[in-house]
């Protein structure tokens, strides 16, 4: 059942028990109501208690039910509907709240007369996250149980807050144990005296009732990029300090209807679909088995190797960091200690959690050491004859039924698979740097992994928060492959006369967090440099710029070295124009004979997200892509795509297939036109009149 009933001493228990986590869907939504007036009706029953079983309360709305064309989520009785019958049943509703209670459970919630939680509960509204607001009430109950700002803050960041807070803002009771009891106890009191306070007749304050416009333009100042679901969310806040609530309702539930309808939530809500797709893997039984992980070890304590240290630490791993280097390993700890202790000043860490990760590493120069462990992370420098004398090192001391994987960015895991003796138990796990902080994980699979493995190896992702994409074995897997063209299209840019800082402006303003030439200072030019010198090699003819490895040449290696497209002066990581590099970029364009020409915006932005979304066709027509949606899971969580924007497929099924042709048509006619030649899945959609949700 979804809904469980029974009565203890007086009180109705009301368990929502609809597996994983409780949503809210029309099933579950008819089940409460007729829970409630079950209880309402029993002679027998004093007061009610709702709770929630699976570790948590609610995490809210069926998300899916917004995307059906039935329209479930507005078929009666909808969310709102339901905490109307709670809010106004007869005898008094205390919220037992353990766990997550999040969105649409958290409404539910604020429609309760009293809300007891255990300090382990959380408490969340984030639908502005999906381009949403709190569409039952959410914004016109919070906004009067704890004032305008405080909701403000809870609503338009949509970031969660720990039961503590939450007591101290007056919003739940805390249980020192098991709310159940307390809730019971709570609500036969309020039987007793007969009180059942409603959030919907709390008095609004004097403050927030005569300075809401100043509080709403306070909120609004402090959003670094207010959208569409931000100025919503203050208009219904604002509306719930200012209005009766009935009408405050009304305007909440206008604004989440605008919203539900904009580019900016169906962008968001298809991100949020793709990521739960990402996980499901084809030609992978369901039986699979799953292999143990207790133990990691990490080989190489460079950045990224101490990065991928933290990531298992801090989900709970014992980790072995191996380095041939004592001082490399002394760097490693040193950093992984500094960022431990930064989380333990700002109150992030506790000290028994930040004493319990730095006791769990172990560092050694002997690669014995690994033997013992189940999964063995590979994080040297990115050149195949050292991950070969890496790997056959690491096959013969692992034990049978380790997981072996390889952090490669680029280089082909067949290869690296095949120097080992059990190419089945090789996977990659392209992690993203900074490894600890970054969400993104290519999973890479080559030809011969085992269904476990690679099964194997998508909950250990799971399990240390990230979200993880399949791809198959390409030169740069997915996100570099297609980054390349992305960069090679900027460059060739340079050519025709644009300036870097136009480049990276354009993207930046159209909402990527950073643009081209940001990105390649951040990374280091030299690491483009090393492509393209190996490109020239095995495609001498795959046409490049000839400015950027000039830049590099010139010692201009980005960031690190303080000059790149721009300056960084005294080793700030703020970016200064620098008319130098546009001198130079101007002498070697006069070299090439290329007339410079003046390029809008517009036309840069286009040729750089469509040079993504060519080369995306190509990795879909290989295979190396399960999907379109997981392209853009991947540019969504490790390449600063905006997430309004869905990712580069998603835009090129909004802007349409034949547009899409027509654009590379257009550019075809100019500079570097081959380029242009659209990827023949690109030309059969065409054909077809479909698009890549449909290829």
């Amino acid at each position: 059942m979804s809904v469980e009933f029974e009565t203890q001493s007086g009180v109705a228990l009301i368990t929502l028990n609809h597996a994983p986590v409780n949503s809210l869907g029309l099933a579950v939504r008819k089940a409460i109501v007729y829970a409630v007036r079950r209880a309402e009706a029993d002679s027998t029953v004093k007061a009610v208690v709702i709770t929630g079983a699976n570790g948590c309360f609610s995490a809210g709305a069926d998300i899916e039910e917004f995307a059906d064309e039935g329209g479930l989520a507005f078929r009666s009785p909808t969310l709102p509907e339901v905490i109307d019958v709670v809010e106004r049943c007869k005898k008094p509703v205390v919220a037992a709240i353990s766990g997550f209670c999040l969105g649409g459970g958290m409404e539910l919630a604020l429609g309760c007369h009293f809300r007891v939680a255990e300090r382990v509960a959380r408490f969340a509204l984030p639908e502005v996250k999906l381009g949403l607001l709190p569409g039952a009430g959410g914004t016109q109950r919070l906004a009067r149980a704890i004032g305008m700002r405080e909701a403000l803050g809870i609503i338009c960041t949509g970031e969660p807050l720990n039961a503590e807070r939450a007591a101290l803002l007056g919003l739940v009771i805390l249980a020192e144990g098991d709310a159940l009891g307390i809730a019971a106890a709570v609500a036969l009191e309020a039987a007793s005296r007969d009180e059942r306070p409603s959030l919907r007749n709390r008095e609004v304050s004097e403050e927030d009732r005569t300075d809401a416009e100043k509080i709403a333009k306070e909120q609004l100042s402090t959003l670094r990029h207010a959208r569409l679901a931000h100025t919503a969310c203050i208009k219904a806040v604002t509306a719930a300090v200012t209005l009766p609530f009935d009408e405050g309702a009304k305007v909440e539930f206008e604004c989440f209807q605008e919203l539900l309808e904009s580019a900016d939530s169906k962008a968001l809500r298809y991100a949020f679909f793709s990521e739960r797709t990402a996980g499901k893997i084809q030609s992978v039984p369901a039986n699979a088995g799953i292999r143990p992980i207790d133990s990691v070890a990490v080989i190489g304590a460079g950045t990224m190797g101490a990065g991928i240290a933290m990531c298992c630490l801090n989900a709970g791993y014992p980790v072995v960091l191996v380095d041939r280097s004592r001082d490399v390993l002394d760097k490693a700890m040193a950093t992984i200690r500094k960022t431990y202790d930064a989380g333990l000043k700002r109150g992030r860490l506790t000290e028994a959690v930040h004493k319990k990760r730095l006791e769990a590493i172990e560092t050694t120069t002997n690669m014995a050491a690994i033997a013992r462990v189940d999964l063995i992370i590979e994080a040297v420098f990115e050149q195949m004859d050292v991950k070969e004398a890496v790997f056959r090192t690491i096959d013969e001391h692992a034990k049978d039924g380790a997981i072996l994987a390889s952090n490669t960015s680029t280089l082909d895991v067949n290869r690296i698979a095949g120097f080992t003796r059990r190419a089945g138990d090789v996977i990659g796990l392209h992690f993203f740097s900074p490894a600890h902080v970054m969400k993104l994980l290519e999973v890479v699979r080559p030809s011969q992994t085992l269904p476990d493995v690679l099964a194997t190896t998508m909950k250990f992702a799971r399990k240390i928060g990230k979200v993880a994409v399949v791809s198959g074995v390409c030169d740069g897997f997915i996100g570099n492959r297609m980054v390349e063209e992305y960069c090679r299209q900027a460059f060739f840019l340079l050519d025709e006369g644009a300036t870097p800082n136009q480049v990276d402006r354009a993207l930046e303003q159209w909402g990527m967090a950073m643009g081209p030439f940001a990105m390649s200072d951040l990374a280091g030019n030299d690491i483009t440099y090393a492509i393209r010198k190996r490109r020239a090699v095995e495609q001498p003819d795959r046409p490049y710029s000839n400015i950027p490895d000039v830049v590099c040449e010139m010692g201009r290696l980005g960031q690190k070295s303080g000059a790149g497209w721009y300056l960084y002066p005294a080793g700030s990581r703020k970016r200064v124009v620098d008319h130098e590099i546009e001198s130079v970029i101007s002498r070697l364009r006069g070299k090439t004979g290329v007339p410079r020409r003046d390029i809008s915006d517009g036309e840069i932005v286009s040729r750089c997200l469509l040079a993504l979304v060519n080369e995306g066709a190509k990795i879909l027509e290989e295979g190396v892509a399960q999907r379109a949606s997981d392209i853009d899971v991947v540019y969504l969580n490790g390449y600063g795509f905006p997430s309004v924007q869905g990712g580069p497929m998603f835009y090129a099924n909004k802007l349409g297939i034949p547009e899409v042709v027509s654009q590379m048509e257009r550019f075809q006619r100019g500079y570097q036109g081959k380029f242009w030649t659209p990827a023949s899945l690109i030309a059969q959609l065409l054909k077809d009149k479909k698009d890549f949700n449909h290829a």
